[in-house]
């Protein structure tokens, strides 16, 4: 049985990499604060604040088969290593594809430039600050796993599932979206994301990866949306000038079309996977991941206040004015 410490494990990703350790036999414990919600059951949970002097007391004193580090700030991660760094014999540490320097170039893997880490409050350059002191620290034992966009239920970012939700709520009316043509999406779900993280701590993968999806076509994903919500309306495509000029907001938050990019950030949907695939990466079906969302987007409220998105009420005002 292997010790696995979790730095965190209480939000939608921890606590799914925590369920896929123990699901692997191993004894798993997470440090966090508890704020996000409760540790699987079977996981040891440890309540600490890591800002804390003593924020590593309880788990400092014993060897770590596994450490799995999800913060973006900096300081936290620095203060991970200083205390636990010695003591883990394999240390994953998860990241993002938002630390390129461009998202223009369609295929790019993970050789391609990343930005300065010089503001510690931007997401992007915060993670590569975490993966600079982490390599600096870990050298050989460690994995950096760079994911894309993840999707599936627990989401509270609430952009993946808007367009299932939205064309399951839609029925029979219309449905706005930006125009596809030459778009992308790209999204992992996040239990593959936890299994992969699990078995390649577990084969003692180490280097740096993109762990994304496969690269579909915008209007291949919304057809698949509506298919699988039922959908038996209209999409009204309207260009990125149009909605830009009528207040609808790209990618994600209030008043956005989720997953909608600026054209000069289409490569952000088109990154090189081999290194993943290569490691042992596998993906479910694009349809699997559309239908467990489409269940938890019923369960949480069709008609709900979204984190991103358009309120239906706003969509249905921005299609009276495109059809006048």
């Amino acid at each position: 049985m292997r010790n696995v410490l979790v730095l965190g494990g209480t939000a939608w990703l921890g606590a799914e990499i925590a369920c896929q350790f123990l699901k692997n036999g191993d004894s798993v414990t997470c440090l966090a604060r508890g704020e996000s919600g409760r540790v699987p059951n079977g996981a040891i949970f440890v309540q600490a604040d890591r800002r804390s002097a003593d924020g590593y007391r309880v788990v400092a004193d014993r060897s770590w088969d596994e450490v799995v580090e999800l913060s973006c700030e900096p300081a936290l991660v620095r203060g991970a290593l200083g205390a636990l760094a010695d003591r883990a014999g394999h240390w994953t540490l998860v990241s993002s594809v938002s630390v390129y320097a461009t998202n223009s170039d369609a295929d790019a893997d993970e050789s391609a430039t990343v930005v300065t880490p010089t503001d510690p409050e931007d997401y992007g350059q915060a993670k590569v600050a975490a993966e600079q002191a982490s390599q600096d620290a870990l050298h050989r034992r460690l994995l950096i796993v760079r994911p894309g966009l993840i999707a599936g239920p627990g989401d509270g970012t609430d952009r993946f599932g808007y367009w299932v939700g939205r064309f399951a709520l839609a029925g029979t009316g219309p449905v706005l979206s930006p125009t596809p043509a030459d778009r992308a999406v790209q999204v992992i779900d996040v239990e593959d994301l936890a299994v992969f993280i699990a078995r390649a701590s577990g084969a003692g993968v180490t280097g740096v990866m993109n762990a994304v999806g496969e690269s579909h076509a915008l209007a291949d994903v919304l057809a698949l949306a509506a298919d699988v919500a039922g959908f038996k309306g209209d999409i009204v495509a309207a260009s990125d000038a149009w909605l830009v000029e009528h207040g609808a907001r790209f990618w994600a938050g209030p008043r956005s079309l989720p997953l909608w990019l600026p054209r000069t950030e289409l490569g952000f949907a088109r990154r090189n996977n081999t290194a993943f695939r290569t490691a042992g990466g596998h993906l479910r079906d694009l349809r699997e991941t559309v239908l467990r969302t489409l269940e938890a987007e019923r369960g949480l409220g069709l008609a709900r206040e979204r984190r991103s998105g358009l309120s239906r009420a706003e969509e249905l005002d921005l299609l009276d004015q495109c059809s006048r």
